[in-house]
């Protein structure tokens, strides 16, 4: 299996939602933002989550020991905290980090060991379920200095725009890799 370095960016505001999603309860107890990283912590073996300076990792329910990337400028968009992530683990030395999202706890484990499998520091791998692009996008070495060059609120659209000949679109029948959290409605089963 290629070396991938699973990033959960969950350093934005979620205005949309009206509240602090991340600690949002799941109809099992657990916080949004941890039930995403325990889907992640199955899968990958190094996990790093972006959040911002001010967060309280207890209060947002994540264990104790959590690798945590603090980006100060997270309010600026989600390009900014990307780039954060990705500059802080620039001398990592795995092939691909696979950019989850924190509000996506519903990734089935085994697409995410589909999508790791289709790694490679020269490809753009993502999930696709009935025809839809969904997440993770696990983005090769390759493309980690462009990323780190991000900005605004536009993620890594340019990124994934600009390398569509390096795309490796997987077939998955994961509903999960569509469903995020952008209202308290969405929590529901």
């Amino acid at each position: 299996m290629p070396n991938v370095t699973a990033l959960i960016l969950a350093a934005g505001f979620g205005t949309r939602f009206g509240s602090d999603k991340r600690r949002a309860t799941l109809a099992d107890g657990r916080t949004l933002l941890a039930a995403s990283l325990e889907g992640a912590l199955r899968v990958f073996d190094d996990v790093h989550l972006v959040l911002r300076p001010e967060d309280d990792p207890a209060s947002l329910g994540l264990p104790d020991g959590c690798s945590i990337i603090l980006c100060e400028d997270a309010g600026q968009g989600m390009g900014h905290s990307l780039a954060a992530g990705v500059r802080a683990l620039s001398t990592d030395p795995a092939e691909a980090i696979a950019v989850l999202l924190g509000d996506m706890p519903w990734i089935a484990e085994p697409s995410l060991r589909t999508l790791v499998a289709r790694a490679d520091a020269a490809r753009i791998v993502f999930p696709v379920h009935q025809g839809e692009r969904g997440h993770p996008v696990l983005f090769g070495r390759d493309f980690w200095p462009e990323l780190q060059a991000l900005s605004g609120d536009e993620g890594a659209r340019r990124v994934l725009r600009t390398h569509a000949s390096a795309w490796i679109a997987v077939d998955v029948d994961d509903p999960g890799v569509l469903r995020d959290v952008d209202s308290p409605e969405a929590l529901e089963p």
